[in-house]
């Protein structure tokens, strides 16, 4: 499952896995910080002789179709059809992947389509908030998430993204077991927003380094 499709993601995919092996695509929202790798994906997969395949899925919001016909200059998204089979997501959007259960919620983003994602199998959570300021959606979402992954962007509040004390009041409230911090924004360092979290949430709380793991 490849939840983000930002560029560079799909480099750190690859250390894992092979593209003919990701079963789904999830993703929040539609600007290029979270879906610009998508193009280099559909490249791989349409030119790069990787073994034949049924359509890969990705789940996004409704307007993909036509951004992605935008970024290859083409009249319509047809010509993708063969590769990629665009999902729309919604509000309440519930799908089983492997015994994986993801579950989308639409978040306040100041605007544009967003959605956030819980993601449960064998009773286990892990709650990502995408990009999103607080918001009820996303508090109801993280409820009891053994992980919670949360974005925290600025340093002050504002109506498009977490502070980090935001995102660790969401996680002290929601009762999560443990906070990743992620999407840490120009105006702070990862260390401190980190520390900042743990101002409001006295769980384990770290940053998300590339190449982390967590089990649980």
């Amino acid at each position: 499952m490849w939840v983000e499709a930002g560029p560079g993601s799909l480099a750190q995919l690859l250390r894992h896995t092979s593209l003919d092996q990701v079963d789904a695509v999830w993703l929040s929202h539609l600007h290029l910080d979270h879906i610009g790798d998508l193009l280099n994906a559909y490249y791989a997969l349409a030119y790069g002789e990787l073994p034949p395949r049924a359509p890969l899925p990705v789940y996004a919001p409704a307007g993909l179709a036509d951004r992605l016909a935008g970024f290859f200059a083409q009249p319509d998204a047809g010509f993708l059809a063969d590769v990629l089979d665009l999902r729309p997501l919604s509000d309440g959007h519930e799908v089983e992947l492997g015994g994986l259960t993801l579950a989308s919620s639409a978040v306040d983003h100041g605007g544009p389509e967003a959605y956030a994602l819980r993601a449960s199998s064998t009773g286990h959570v892990l709650a990502y908030s995408g990009d999103c300021a607080p918001c009820p959606a996303l508090d109801a979402l993280a409820v009891d998430a053994d992980l919670l992954l949360c974005e925290a962007n600025d340093p002050v509040a504002n109506p498009f993204h977490h502070t980090p004390e935001q995102a660790g009041d969401l996680a002290r409230r929601s009762g999560a077991r443990q906070l990743v911090i992620t999407h840490v924004g120009p105006l702070l360092t990862p260390e401190a927003a980190t520390t900042q979290a743990t101002q409001a949430f006295d769980g384990p709380t770290t940053n998300a380094d590339v190449g982390i793991t967590f089990t649980f």
